[in-house]
């Protein structure tokens, strides 16, 4: 029996779907991973329902959702799920070399033999940050190394270019904009150097004396731009390498971006579709076909299954997600109607979504001084732009049954409390709830590039093995 399939994951870092020209994007910004959809299978509608980044890749890297991995939050604390095991775990178990780049010091990376970090944060000395090539330096020689050993291997890749700061260098930072970023009369960043808690991590990247938003949403724009131009390199070397019949490789986010909508600026809050649907592609030549798009409803906890299912790996554990392969070969699973979705960044909040409807609880105040209850008909306003929970009362009673059954059933079935509940100190304040949105607002300060990179990872002492 031959060596069994390489798995490369790209776990791309609050890459939002519609920006991408993949996904019918209006800007040519990811051309290669064009071709690469083009050469494999591509899911357009495909959701990460618990956001920020710990609780989406644990439920990427596992199989299981919020429930099964126990985690919902950015900070979270302590173990996960009790018998859960990682997608890295499984594979080294079945005699894989695993490797990790960008993503040590975080319970959701947990299980990989060797992990690589680079530079993904802070600028140099042209005050841009070349993300993607930090990574590729740093990746492609472990490709290399990991290729030539005798055993078969998962990569697992985290891209940083789409998270904020957005600091594509030269000439991406202009590749979609021609206009005075420092027009004195355009007032549309007003509202982001307003927005106390995050200010200052906004002024500390964007440069000094930018008015305009629509140059700030170019930056991701070329961030993702050029974060596609270094994914080619890898792309070239698996081909150089002469393994792409033998190696499965996924591109994929943990959860969206907002730009400029919903007031959660240049971020990655707010349970909106924005967030919360990301891109899926799959690639594995001679094995998956070519140039087929799905439009069913997939899941983040489905990833970790269909890989398994594809390298032919059987695992004796349980799985929230479901392995897409019979939905690739045309057999129609029971369609994904409507999932839970959770929050737990700066605010804690959870809802229910379905293809008509989406509801959004606040179990706290949150300092964007929203209303508890938030409603949407995603068929009439996709954008969801116009709250009707006052208008639609029946619904809301309506979806808030059916979010509360659902809860009780997977408490009953793990044996566990929902661990939205649990995570009161999601923001690092104590366990206190907040009392308004006036206290969030003066409270949940964000600060530098650098306290935002401390918050993804726990003490380097505590590195995950």
């Amino acid at each position: 029996m031959g060596k069994k399939p390489n798995v490369i994951l790209f776990g791309i870092d609050s890459l939002r779907r519609d920006i991408m020209s993949s996904y019918g994007y209006h800007h040519q910004t990811t051309p290669h991973i064009d071709k690469f959809a083009e050469e494999g299978v591509l899911f357009e509608k495909h959701f990460s329902p618990s956001i920020p980044t710990t609780p989406a890749y644990a439920s990427m890297l596992s199989g299981r959702d919020c429930f099964g991995t126990d985690v919902v939050a950015l900070r979270h604390q302590g173990p996960m799920g009790e018998g859960m095991k990682t997608l890295a775990e499984i594979l080294g178990e079945n005699d894989y070399n695993t490797t990790c780049v960008g993503f040590s010091n975080n319970p959701s990376s947990r299980g990989f033999q060797k992990y690589l970090d680079y530079e993904a944060w802070l600028p140099d000395e042209t005050g841009r940050c070349p993300k993607a090539q930090n990574l590729n330096d740093v990746a492609i020689p472990e490709l290399k190394r990991l290729e030539a050993d005798d055993k078969p291997f998962f990569l697992f890749l985290r891209h940083m270019d789409p998270h904020s700061p957005y600091l594509p260098p030269r000439p991406f930072e202009r590749m979609f904009y021609a206009g005075d970023e420092k027009d004195p009369e355009n007032k549309s960043m007003e509202p982001v150097y307003n927005f106390k808690p995050h200010a200052d991590f906004m002024k500390s990247w964007i440069p000094e004396g930018v008015t305009d938003k629509d140059y700030v949403i170019a930056q991701y724009e070329g961030a993702v731009a050029y974060m596609d131009a270094c994914i080619q390199n890898i792309f070239a070397q698996v081909e150089e390498l002469g393994i792409e019949e033998e190696t499965l490789i996924v591109v994929t986010s943990d959860h969206g971006e907002t730009l400029y909508e919903h007031d959660c600026f240049f971020d990655h809050h707010g349970m909106y579709d924005n967030c919360l649907v990301v891109p899926l592609i799959l690639k594995y030549k001679g094995k998956l076909p070519e140039g087929k798009r799905f439009s069913d409803a997939t899941l983040i906890q489905d990833i970790t299954p269909t890989i398994l299912e594809l390298l032919g790996i059987e695992a004796d554990l349980e799985f929230e997600g479901r392995s897409l392969v019979n939905m690739i070969k045309g057999d129609a699973p029971v369609p994904v109607s409507e999932f839970y979705i959770t929050e737990c960044t700066w605010m804690r909040k959870h809802g229910w979504r379905t293809p008509e409807w989406k509801l959004i609880q606040a179990l706290e105040p949150d300092f964007h001084f929203k209303p508890e209850i938030e409603l949407y008909n995603l068929v009439k306003d996709p954008g969801e732009n116009h709250n009707v929970a006052e208008e639609e009362p029946e619904v809301v009673s309506l979806l808030q049954k059916r979010m509360k059954d659902y809860i009780a059933k997977r408490e009953q079935q793990t044996g566990r409390v929902n661990p939205i509940y649990t995570n009161t100190d999601y923001h690092g304040h104590g366990d206190e709830p907040l009392k308004d949105s006036q206290q969030a607002y003066d409270t949940l300060y964000l600060g530098s590039i650098t306290n935002a990179r401390g918050l993804q990872a726990d003490d380097k002492k505590k590195t995950v093995k």
